[in-house]
């Protein structure tokens, strides 16, 4: 396994960081126990979770992932080996608090002390924003329309002041970010330097061959600054394994059962695009989804990738990535491919 340092802190956390969200919806606890242990195995020492999880996210089964975990830590007497994130929710999810802006200092206690509990931990490593509370173009969307929401969000000092607080208490220890754009993640950073508050250490957005718009302003800001991408979907959903080619949807899979819910990759136009990639795959005789996730783990703004599997065997193949080697041609072969159709899953 490789590892990465998380921001400026000391903690090193491995570049392949285990997902969770299908546990308690496509997976069962026994799954999600076996996943852990097989993870933990091979190294991987940082998981990422949210309260809103599993996903498709609804009100009969949020937090049931996090349960899932801490059911494991307290099992498994494993809270010192992990590194462990999750999120709070952002606004819109009615059962959540009752759907409203989630950053104030009232909102943010709550969620902490509820996600402790689930977790049954004192502590959670990494605490993210999981969208953001303005008006903003993020979960993919391009072209930033401005409309003014008259400050009808938390002020950024303020949540950084109230982050600061549970910092001191011993119940977080460090803050990032989540579909987040340049400018938020900017505004954060200035903010924490000039008031000497939390900097945010990571941010967690979707990063694959299909969608690569992190490139264009936030990897600088992430190199630069030491806020590192958390890159999740590194397989689109399940589309750069392959399995969904040629219209093919097998039983079980997240196409199959929630394709409605997931439709940032079905894209009829990533098609062509899809298979150019799995055609260099072939050529170079590669995994297809081996290459898809070396690709995200080696860039310098990545400081981990976040995998998620509903199978041992897809989970096995996905962390045996760390060991793939992608020569120079490879990549010239990706980035010309990129060249003619960039970003068609942004």
């Amino acid at each position: 396994m490789n590892y990465n340092k998380l921001g400026n802190t000391d903690l090193k956390v491995s570049t392949i960081c285990l997902g969770t969200m299908t546990w308690g919806e496509q997976n069962t606890q026994k799954e999600g126990f076996e996943q852990m242990d097989y993870a933990l195995e091979k190294g991987i020492n940082f998981f990422d979770a949210a309260e809103m999880y599993p996903s498709p996210c609804r009100k009969e089964t949020y937090g049931e992932t996090e349960k899932v975990i801490g059911n494991w830590l307290s099992e498994r007497k494993s809270r010192d080996k992990i590194i462990l994130a999750s999120k709070i929710s952002g606004p819109g999810m009615s059962y959540i608090r009752g759907g409203g802006l989630q950053f104030s200092e009232e909102n943010i206690a709550i969620a902490i002390e509820n996600s402790l509990k689930r977790l049954k931990t004192d502590y959670i490593d990494l605490y993210q924003l999981h969208w953001p509370e303005r008006k903003t173009n993020f979960f993919g969307k391009l072209g930033y329309e401005h409309k003014e929401d008259s400050n009808e969000w938390n002020d950024f000092e303020k949540i950084l002041i109230a982050l600061e607080k549970f910092i001191k208490e011993g119940k977080i220890r460090y803050v990032g970010l989540s579909n987040e754009t340049s400018w938020g993640l900017s505004k954060y950073l200035e903010i924490s330097k000039t008031k000497q508050l939390p900097k945010m250490m990571s941010v967690q957005n979707a990063y694959n061959l299909l969608c690569r718009a992190y490139e264009i302003g936030l990897a600088e800001i992430s190199i630069r600054e030491k806020s590192g991408l958390l890159a999740y979907s590194p397989l689109a959903g399940g589309f750069l394994t392959g399995k969904y080619m040629n219209n093919n949807f097998p039983e079980n899979s997240r196409q199959k059962l929630f394709g409605e819910y997931y439709t940032r990759y079905s894209k009829p136009y990533a098609v062509e695009v899809i298979e150019k990639y799995f055609n260099i795959s072939k050529k170079f005789d590669l995994n297809f989804a081996q290459m898809s996730i070396k690709f995200c783990e080696i860039q310098k703004f990545v400081t981990s990738t976040i995998i998620g599997a509903t199978t041992m065997e897809q989970l096995k193949t996905d962390i045996e990535s760390v060991n793939v080697d992608l020569s120079k041609e490879i990549i010239k072969e990706i980035n010309e491919v990129q060249k003619l159709y960039p970003n068609p899953c942004p």
